[in-house]
């Protein structure tokens, strides 16, 4: 996140229009992989915000690699989400209004394993048995996400 650390330095905790993407990765039982976060102890997506010059796509590439382990080998767009049921305050104080897209995979290469300082487990969930503590940008994305399921 160095763009927007470096933006943080000079601005605050002020609200931002933070643009990210973020990963819907599902196993072959169409489980979705959520990972525990340290931040806000929420279960939430892997993704994060988009740093000068990355494509919408490669910001969802690099995440989902540092965050999961794994190695999309195929991505498909869902959606773009904004709006203020995006605005965000972490638990540190900064403020956000997110707009984040929104990429499915279900191809991908690699072993999990992911991020000691951004989580602290990471593991695959049935659909109709989701953790009750979800990260609230994430809540909006996987609520859409479920209706497309049924």
């Amino acid at each position: 996140m160095g763009y927007i650390r470096e933006l943080r330095k000079k601005i605050g905790t002020a609200p931002v229009i933070m643009v990210g993407a973020c990963v819907l990765i599902l196993n072959e039982k169409a489980q979705l992989l959520l990972q525990h976060r340290k931040d806000n102890k929420s279960w939430g997506l892997p993704g994060g915000a988009m740093e000068l010059g990355e494509s919408l796509e490669e910001v969802a590439v690099r995440e989902m690699e540092e965050e999961t382990g794994l190695t999309p080998t195929r991505l498909e767009l869902f959606r773009t989400f904004s709006g203020k049921e995006f605005y965000y305050k972490y638990p540190h104080g900064d403020e956000v209004y997110n707009v984040v897209t929104v990429f499915i995979c279900k191809n991908y290469e690699g072993s999990i394993k992911y991020d000691e300082t951004e989580a602290s487990d990471i593991r695959f969930f049935d659909l109709t048995d989701l953790p009750v503590r979800i990260s609230p940008p994430d809540y909006p994305v996987i609520k859409d996400f479920l209706k497309t399921c049924n």
